[in-house]
């Protein structure tokens, strides 16, 4: 009697994934676990299983293998929404007034030094004249 693969099979009879898939994720763990996968853009080395999985599918999903689609972000209530607008505003309206107040400072003192100098200057050509 043949038994069945309940992990690869689905309830309505069809394979959730195709043989194409599997075999490109196991690919991807092999490389993985010898330390050569890396990651898309940064290019860092790989090191976590799921990453791998990930990797692999989306591999996967590229070459047109049967694969489900990926799962939507859950969406925030929102309450949490307008929250987080208030405070990245807020944050948002004190960074632009401490720059301005950084400018200011900036610039009176490079006001200050200017004054200096000038005073310095004029000192040093009346002593000469005298």
């Amino acid at each position: 009697m043949a038994t069945k693969k309940s992990s690869a099979k689905k309830s309505s009879g069809g394979r959730r994934y195709s043989p194409k898939a599997g075999a490109k994720v196991r690919t991807e763990m092999r490389e993985m676990k010898r330390g050569k996968l890396k990651s898309g853009r940064s290019g860092k080395k790989v090191t976590s299983r799921k990453q791998a999985i990930a990797i692999g599918l989306s591999e996967a999903r590229r070459e047109g293998a049967k694969v489900p689609r990926k799962k939507a972000a859950a969406k925030k209530s929102s309450a949490k929404k307008s929250s987080a607008k208030k405070s990245s505003s807020s944050s948002a309206h004190r960074r632009t007034t401490r720059s301005s107040s950084a400018k200011g400072r900036k610039s009176s003192a490079k006001k200050s030094s200017a004054r200096k100098s000038t005073r310095s200057s004029s000192r040093k050509s009346s002593s000469r004249s005298r």
